[in-house]
């Protein structure tokens, strides 16, 4: 049973996903595109039994939901491109602390203050690399507003399940657009929490891992001694100089989530199958290309669509079949080539590589999609 229809826009529907994946605490600082979901966090977490709190900066923001997950709050913040910039340090942290939160990110035109009302998606290598180190991170993009909904509460459910930062890479098209939507009934949507001590408090060890590479995770407060740093730790929480304890930690943290991208990973693809030219985008780009791509069909090309919903791990192995049969990949994307880079290191000399970008604060429009494909032709 579906609820009334809605017309809702994308900022809205983060939070609504968020609500309902259980958050309990949003912390953050306005800048647009993303204010509105700091402003409607306020409006309603108190009615849930949430907290919504206002900090002072960006870094502020950060470090406020790894402390109100720690102490056993769903917890999330947003921001866009600048603000982003400023959390990175403490998201390094979240990740080497293993401390589960969602960072949403609702791109705009830059560097720096850039086109602040402008869409854009140069935050795609950002996402992956902000952070100094290797470090894990998950990375979702939505291309319409219910899909931001559900790619709000899957960013939770990953989050807590490896206890992982995830996050949300919005942009402004996506954020600020509105559109009929029917949300799930509550007990339609799956909610993950984050899993439990099943030892005594004498016995647990914070970051002893379970085979599926993931830690048991205690609450502040619940009485388990839990030692959090940001220096490389032991199962005991606390430092260690060991390099063969530090390799150890390095490596889990990566290989936790390596070992379940097939758990992770998803996207989205159309026309495929017979298709000579692949269309690939993410975001706000992927309706011109889905509009393109139909355009280009009646006409009698072949053309295809492939949409990474997980930009981070990326949709390696999927793109290497279709790389088998495809003569030729366009990647349309609003920056000067984040996403064709990434693209161009999985197939290499596969198939050919061709570039839709653009910088100067407008969406790419079909017309700019189907000129590009028509240069090939």
């Amino acid at each position: 049973m579906k609820s009334k229809a809605r017309l809702m826009q994308g900022n809205e529907a983060c939070v609504e996903g968020a609500i309902a994946a259980g958050m309990k605490f949003f912390a953050g600082y306005p800048i647009t595109p993303s204010t509105e979901i700091a402003e409607i966090a306020a409006e309603k977490l108190p009615r849930v039994g949430g907290r919504f709190i206002q900090m002072e900066d960006e870094i502020a923001s950060m470090a406020a939901i790894i402390g109100a997950s720690l102490a056993g709050a769903k917890s999330m913040t947003a921001t866009s491109g600048p603000g982003f910039s400023l959390k990175q340090e403490n998201i390094g942290y979240a990740a080497l602390a293993e401390v589960p939160c969602v960072i949403v990110d609702v791109q705009r035109s830059g560097p720096s203050t850039g086109l602040p009302t402008s869409p854009a998606q140069g935050d795609i290598m950002q996402a992956r690399w902000g952070t100094h180190g290797d470090h894990p991170i998950i990375a979702l993009t939505p291309s319409s507003v219910r899909e931001t909904f559900d790619l709000t509460v899957k960013a939770f459910n990953l989050s807590e399940k490896y206890r992982v930062p995830v996050i949300l890479l919005m942009d402004e098209v996506i954020g600020h657009m509105r559109e009929r939507v029917e949300l799930p009934e509550a007990t339609e949507i799956e909610v993950i929490n984050r899993k439990k001590p099943t030892v005594s408090k004498d016995e647990y060890l914070p970051y002893k891992a379970d085979e599926d590479l993931v830690p048991p995770m205690a609450n502040y407060g619940e009485g388990y001694r839990f030692h959090v740093t940001g220096l490389a730790h032991d199962e005991t929480g606390f430092p260690t100089n060991s390099p063969a304890v530090a390799d150890k930690l390095y490596r889990r943290i990566m290989d936790k989530i390596e070992l379940h991208r097939d758990d992770i990973v998803q996207w989205q693809e159309e026309n495929t199958d017979d298709a000579e030219i692949v269309i690939i985008s993410i975001g706000g780009v992927s309706r011109a290309a889905d509009t393109a791509m139909k355009q280009l069909r009646e006409k009698g090309i072949k053309v295809g669509t492939f949409r990474p919903i997980t930009v981070w791990p990326f949709p390696e192995k999927r793109l290497l079949e279709l790389a088998d049969k495809v003569k030729t990949f366009v990647v349309a994307e609003m920056n000067l080539g984040q996403l064709a880079l990434e693209v161009e290191r999985i197939i290499k000399d596969m198939a050919a590589l061709k570039k839709v970008n653009k910088v100067n604060g407008e969406a790419i429009y079909p017309e700019e999609i189907i000129a590009k494909i028509e240069e090939v032709l």
